[in-house]
């Protein structure tokens, strides 16, 4: 087990790393089309959508699945064991995307389901801790805090530092009582990529569980989760995963699959044996007790399908150099920024003056979609695989004249 000191110091070293990601990511492609997706893309040539981290758009290839899926309900039905064929197709893709076995893969309803479950599955004493961060998202904090208040657990709330949280960070308030580090893989307040390896380490190092928020993260760039070796990462599929709302692929490391304790029962789970009990799945589909939510998973599987063509290690090449060039257009005019400069994911946050009212005309006269937080007088700004260098052109002359 490695010293606190010492720890501190590989993982400011480990996260320095991590920074320069993005400086060695190539400039983005010239042309309009780099990756040849645009035109299976409803949205492009109608609006300039840059806001993948509220919700991305989705290819036609999705929307021909609900479509399918739904006309075929209203025709001929399929029947379960057929949609169930197809389930165990679409958790196999999912588990090749992030470097798992589809035995790891269970889909549940959504992100914040998948933190609760870990939550819930720990034997809190009072006095024990869990550590997050400010970046973190809210869900996580409603979680936590309602353990306080009805377990003992302490909270343990790490401040960003110019918009970046580090392991060395963490090791400075973890200890023998914290039992679970959890955090967003990619902040959706500003954009900022965690180093996941970092982190499992370092949780492992106290015995603590890491659970990761893989919503902003998952399906914009590459991710072998066995070779982060996290616990437990969950992630709704409307964002950077192309898909649709109310289903969330929940990875659970397998040597733990069991020791998160089930708190319902239903049929799909379960299997009958010759005495008239039953035996409950000892892979991750042992959290799927019911019928699941079938149109979605067959728009899943249709994005899956298209994330695996365009391939994602191209998509994260690109998409990183698009939020590269945004950042260093905005430091050019003299923005503020919230995300660091040489973050490693998609997502860009800075600051505005003034009234935001002239903010929101501004954008949605250019037929720009960006997040605004009137409040914080931020921007967020968050291109996916179907934008291109003319889209960040447009956004920067808006910025400029703001």
């Amino acid at each position: 087990m490695l010293p606190r000191r010492k720890f501190i110091q590989q993982a400011a070293m480990a996260t320095g790393a991590l920074s320069l990601i993005s400086q060695a990511v190539p400039g983005a492609q010239a042309g309009s089309d780099p990756l040849g997706v645009r035109g299976d893309f409803p949205i492009t040539g109608k609006r300039i959508h840059l806001n993948a981290a509220y919700t991305a758009a989705i290819p036609n290839a999705v929307v021909a699945a609900a479509t399918a899926f739904a006309e075929g309900k209203a025709l001929q039905p399929a029947t379960v064991g057929d949609m169930l064929k197809v389930t165990e197709k679409v958790r196999a893709q999912y588990a090749r995307l992030i470097g798992g076995s589809s035995e790891e893969i269970a889909f549940v309803a959504s992100t914040s389901e998948g933190e609760n479950l870990v939550a819930n599955a720990i034997a809190w004493q009072a006095g024990d801790n869990v550590v997050t961060d400010d970046l973190h998202y809210e869900s996580g904090f409603v979680i936590f805090r309602h353990l306080a208040q009805t377990r003992g657990v302490e909270l343990r709330v790490v401040k960003n530092q110019g918009g970046a949280v580090t392991a060395a960070d963490y090791a400075r308030v973890v200890d023998k009582r914290t039992r679970l580090l959890t955090l967003s893989y990619v902040s959706s307040l500003n954009g900022y990529r965690h180093d996941l390896k970092a982190m499992a380490t370092l949780a492992h190092q106290f015995g603590a569980w890491l659970y990761v928020d893989g919503i902003q993260g998952v399906g914009a760039f590459p991710l072998d989760v066995h070779d982060t070796g996290i616990d437990f990462m969950c992630s709704g599929t409307y964002k950077w995963l192309l898909s649709t709302y109310g289903i969330a692929p929940f990875y659970i490391r397998k040597d733990l699959i069991e020791k998160l304790p089930l708190d319902r029962y239903g049929w799909k789970h379960a299997k009958e044996l010759p005495d008239g009990n039953f035996e409950i799945s000892h892979t991750a589909s042992r959290f799927e007790y019911a019928t699941l939510p079938f149109s979605e998973v067959y728009q899943l599987g249709a994005a899956l399908d298209y994330l695996e063509r365009v391939g994602v290690d191209r998509i994260g090449t690109h998409v990183l150099a698009l939020a590269q060039r945004i950042r260093e257009g905005l430091s050019a005019q003299g923005k503020r920024l919230f995300t660091p400069m040489n973050n490693a994911s998609p997502t860009v946050t800075f600051y505005f003056d003034g009234d935001p009212a002239p903010v929101h005309a501004a954008f949605n006269s250019a037929q720009i979609d960006v997040t605004i937080r009137d409040k914080e007088k931020q921007i967020r700004v968050s291109p996916a695989l179907y934008n291109n260098l003319e889209d960040v052109t447009h956004f920067l002359e808006v910025v400029r004249k703001l």
